[in-house]
């Protein structure tokens, strides 16, 4: 019999494809996220789960959920995992890691320069029939060439996009709570400060750090206020590391001069005064969203359920598994 597996939201026909040729797979075809009674219902009686990193897999869920084994994020986040939970119930956990950088970075870039040099603002007057020809003041944004960016949060993504401010002639500066190895360094060309420095010197602040409790509202009202009036915040991490408030109120009061924001606190739902703030580019989450990247996470999110449920040339051995001691119960369980 083969086991029952849920795709907890729309994804390429062929991924499902893929899935179907060896498991007994329900698909969210609607793409509407389940609420938590009817996600613990779907799953009752599941063995599997692929997610994109949004429903929640708690202890609730899996104390209705007797069968479940493994459960697959197609992203790089799992923030959605209660993994302790998950571990104790010896249910295999796997995420999608360091397929989405460069994508990631691509986009941080984007939002950066869009913000700093004001083309959705300058877009909007073209559009809107108000130009009247060439002004002195015009739009007037700021350079990136050999300006100073700081990073916060320097993993995989923030090396991407420090490797990219090479073709700028940028000063980059960055902070973690580990310093990068020399090498690490020499490669990004980048020095590491401590964050206040950071916050009062860079011309540009891009976040790419993990969610945690430490980092709520990491950048909230009194490190804008450290920055320059003329900088550009950044954030592709996570929602949540930014006070969305603090930083809707910045922008309007001029403490800093734009910003672009790819995550939201409460995401879906906005801030409303974000949709108020002035110089403010956004992107409905969309680090990831090529067609390569999107379709990479996908098959890695299967290559890790087919292992972990036992299945095909790397069975037992997921390859970006998050819980390791959980297969290693399993072996030892039946004496391997």
């Amino acid at each position: 019999m083969k086991h029952k597996v849920l795709v907890a939201r729309a994804t390429f026909p062929d991924i499902i494809e893929r899935l179907e040729a060896h498991f007994d797979v329900e698909c969210n075809e609607t793409d509407t996220p389940f609420a938590p009674d009817e996600l613990r219902r779907r799953m009752a009686d599941k063995t599997g789960a692929l997610l994109l990193g949004t429903d929640r897999i708690d202890q609730a869920l899996i104390d209705s959920c007797p069968h479940l084994r493994a459960v697959s994020n197609a992203s790089v986040g799992y923030d959605n995992f209660d993994l302790p939970a998950m571990t104790r119930a010896s249910i295999v956990a796997t995420n999608a890691p360091n397929l989405s950088n460069e994508s990631v970075a691509d986009l941080a870039w984007g939002l950066m320069i869009a913000a700093s040099r004001r083309m959705i603002e300058s877009d909007q007057f073209v559009r809107s029939g108000s130009w009247r020809g060439f002004a002195y003041n015009l739009m007037l944004g700021m350079d990136l060439h050999r300006s100073t960016l700081g990073i916060v949060g320097m993993g995989r993504i923030g090396q991407a996009i420090a490797r990219r401010a090479a073709g700028f002639d940028m000063n980059v500066m960055y902070y973690n709570r580990t310093r990068l190895a020399p090498e690490l360094e020499a490669q990004s060309r980048a020095r590491h400060v401590p964050l206040d420095t950071l916050l009062g010197e860079a011309d540009h602040v891009i976040l790419t750090l993990p969610y945690s409790a430490q980092a709520h509202h990491l950048i909230g009202a009194p490190q804008l206020a450290r920055m320059k009036r003329t900088a550009t915040l950044v954030n592709v991490a996570r929602g949540g590391i930014v006070d969305d408030g603090a930083l809707a109120q910045a922008l309007k009061d001029g403490t800093i001069a734009s910003a672009g924001l790819d995550v939201f606190e409460n995401e879906p739902a906005l801030h409303p005064e974000l949709l108020r703030a002035p110089n403010l580019v956004m992107t409905p989450h969309t680090g990831s969203a090529t067609i390569a990247t999107r379709r990479a996470n996908a098959n890695l999110a299967v290559d890790n359920l087919l292992a972990a449920l036992d299945i095909g040339p790397q069975a037992g051995r997921p390859p970006s598994i998050l819980n390791p001691e959980v297969l290693d119960r399993r072996r030892a369980s039946v004496g391997l």
